[in-house]
């Protein structure tokens, strides 16, 4: 293949959202369904070259479960992978009758979402929708927009969502009958935020889930695409009550590789009082230990007096009010690149980004008053070692009226207003620590940190965080030196 025809394919494959599972990784999936009933209708949504069902079927034909006939609908909207698509199953039906099982399929070349939301939607002229046994799915994965038709089909069913990934699986989960089977592999960020809370919210009332499986690697289930989001598989089944204890796996993704696995209580995956349901995954044993040693922290961020919030400056809407250089009638605009170890390094003549925004009566409503505050970074680079990444920054340091915190930070902030010092530069060193970090991984596969996700952790009471802020005489600190301290006072807390 051409060069200009690999740049043509990927750009068709980010265009639908495609992610071809390797044959390793659909082996694994399909090896994860419980038993199956002698006649089983499948469903593989997203079927790509089929590569998802020629797993199921061999694992049918190993025996074992007595299955005798597997009727397999498959949805895909890509007309260049038919042809491929169209042999495997030829491949299915060879491989079965050789086991002694009867194969057919249907394959629809037709948009699953919009069909299967209008079939589910009913109306008077509306077809029957069609229930399944059993689905394996690899749903493609792509934003879509508030106006977006797919976002019109899924609403006319009670599914509000923001990713045809969970979309696909918000579908699926309806088409099941009870005690169906769903194994899916998706990106893992539906685990937490504020975008997926409705998803995880149906998701948890409709399934119950069975297993879930992390790769060690970022990259390991599509080595072959520019993938950043951690994906998980999960074995889930269709029903209303959750059990006492789920499987956690992890494994390198590498074919052949050991898979490790634990029982893990169900309500250290989904924390019975946690109203935004995040789904934790403790896929080795640092994150344990992380939760073990936050266990027994109470205080949130509101019993603390704390308000955390993403920055107001959302630059491009404000492009003509923003200066590379500070000059008179501006005040510092702080974006990430402005981090300087624990401390805001401002201004940075040779970033990029612009230094200052006007003040005036257009921008005052996105500026805070100066003061002290704990910032975050919201998006991360898969380089860096830690996911939360903080830094203070110290009116001391920069002089300045009001600031401009740009849409890419978080900021802790007390109504409004900078934080005491002691307490900011004790929050510094708790989120900074390793312990946090891997707490934090438990729900988050990706390297966005959400202002929710900050709200949702539990943090050590005022009188703890002063204490370590008052301990810290430089913020020049090593990772090993926080750790250190933040473990000291979170054990005699």
């Amino acid at each position: 293949m051409t060069a200009t025809a690999i740049r043509q394919s990927r750009a068709r494959q980010e265009e639908l959202g495609q992610f071809f599972t390797a044959p390793p990784v659909a082996g694994f999936m399909a090896s994860m369904f419980g038993p199956l009933p002698p006649v089983v209708r499948l469903l593989d949504a997203g079927a790509g070259a089929g590569a998802l069902t020629l797993a199921f079927v061999d694992r049918c034909c190993e025996g074992g479960d007595g299955v005798r006939a597997i009727d397999a609908t498959l949805y895909e909207l890509d007309r260049e992978v038919l042809e491929s698509l169209n042999s495997t199953m030829r491949e299915c039906q060879r491989r079965c009758t050789n086991a002694g099982i009867d194969f057919t399929f249907t394959i629809h070349s037709a948009d699953f979402i919009r069909e299967m939301s209008a079939a589910l939607a009913g109306g008077l002229f509306g077809e029957t929708p069609p229930v399944f046994d059993a689905a394996i799915a690899n749903p493609p994965y792509r934003k879509i927009s508030t106006d977006s038709p797919e976002r019109r089909a899924l609403r006319s069913v009670g599914v509000e969502t923001s990713n045809l990934y969970t979309g696909f699986i918000a579908l699926i989960q309806r088409l099941l009958v009870a005690a169906g089977q769903l194994v899916a592999i998706t990106p893992r960020s539906f685990c937490n935020g504020p975008y997926f809370r409705p998803f995880r919210a149906d998701l948890l009332r409709t399934l119950e889930l069975r297993r879930l499986h992390v790769f060690e690697s970022r990259q390991a289930a599509f080595r072959e695409d520019n993938v950043l989001q951690e994906n998980i598989i999960f074995h889930a089944v269709k029903g209303r009550r959750q059990p006492d204890e789920i499987v956690v796996s992890s494994s390198s993704g590498q074919s052949g590789d050991a898979v490790s696995e634990s029982a893990v209580p169900f309500a250290e995956i989904v924390h019975p009082h946690d109203d935004e349901k995040f789904i934790h995954i403790p896929s080795d044993a640092s994150h344990a230990i992380a939760k073990a040693s936050l266990n027994g922290l109470s205080a949130s961020l509101s019993s603390l007096g704390v308000t955390v919030s993403t920055g107001r400056v959302v630059d491009f809407r404000l492009k003509d009010s923003l200066c590379k250089e500070p000059m008179q009638g501006t005040v510092p605009l702080l974006y990430p690149c402005h981090f300087n170890g624990g401390t805001v390094h401002w201004p940075k003549p040779e970033a990029r980004k612009p230094n200052a925004i006007l003040d005036n009566e257009e921008t005052r409503p996105w500026l805070v008053p100066s003061g002290m505050y704990l910032l975050t970074k919201r998006f991360t680079s898969k380089e860096e070692r830690r996911r939360l990444v903080a830094c203070l920054f110290d009116p001391d340091q920069v002089k300045a009226e009001r600031i401009g915190f740009e849409n890419h930070l978080n900021y802790f902030h007390a109504n409004g207003q900078g934080l005491e010092r002691n307490l900011a530069v004790g929050l510094f060193a708790f989120l900074n620590s390793t312990v946090v970090d891997q707490y934090f991984r438990r729900f988050s596969g990706h390297t966005q940190v959400n202002a929710t996700d900050l709200r949702t952790l539990a943090y050590p009471d005022r009188d703890t965080l002063q204490a370590m802020g008052r301990a810290i005489g430089s913020l020049d600190l090593s990772q090993t030196e926080i750790d250190q301290l933040v473990t000291k006072h979170i054990h005699a807390c």
